[in-house]
């Protein structure tokens, strides 16, 4: 069987290698993840570029976060899982809440029903029933910060599917099971 490794700086392009040093700059470590989508650097810099804006005038760091929990427990994601619990714990939630939204059983009202959004768009495939649109529109929410969160759904996605195709070393600590 075929096994996707982690790239070498010597196995991507320049302008991947570019952005490696950017990330390692900016946070401290190239994860694992981002150093495999760099196989393609056209998709590395498009990814973030596209991550970087999607959702962050309709929604918060912490319920942004709460998404990409949300929607890597739904596609079984163990890399972004992790990634996200510790990101989500350095924007404020506790170790209980991160497991309540993994679980979709959380106790705010607003952040409910953005996690159960999302968990309905990445498990359905982006349908959502009426009364989940009723319920969204009636926390205030408006078309704008809809689009957003299938934008977030999405670009959460799209890494918990290069990792679950790839299946790259996590190197954040491991989310626990549920």
């Amino acid at each position: 069987m075929s096994q996707i490794n982690v790239p070498t700086r010597d196995q991507v392009d320049d302008r991947s290698k570019e952005i490696f040093n950017t990330l390692e700059k900016q946070i401290g470590m190239l994860p694992n993840l981002y150093a495999t989508i760099g196989y393609s650097s056209d998709v590395l810099e498009g990814y973030l570029k596209y991550s970087s804006v999607v959702g962050s005038s309709s929604f918060n760091k912490k319920e942004i976060e709460a998404v990409k929990l949300a929607v890597a427990q739904v596609n079984d994601c163990v890399y972004c899982l992790s990634a996200h619990s510790a990101i989500s714990k350095m924007n404020g939630f506790t170790d209980e809440e991160l497991l309540a939204i993994r679980r979709g059983k959380v106790a705010d009202a607003r952040l409910s029903v953005i996690v159960d959004i999302a968990q309905e768009i990445a498990d359905n495939r982006g349908k959502l029933r009426q009364e989940s649109l009723d319920r969204f529109f009636a926390h205030g929410f408006d078309n704008k910060a809809l689009i957003d969160l299938v934008a977030l759904v999405n670009v959460s996605s799209f890494t918990n599917f290069i990792h679950n195709a790839t299946e790259v070393d996590v190197d954040f600590p491991l989310a626990p099971e549920l």
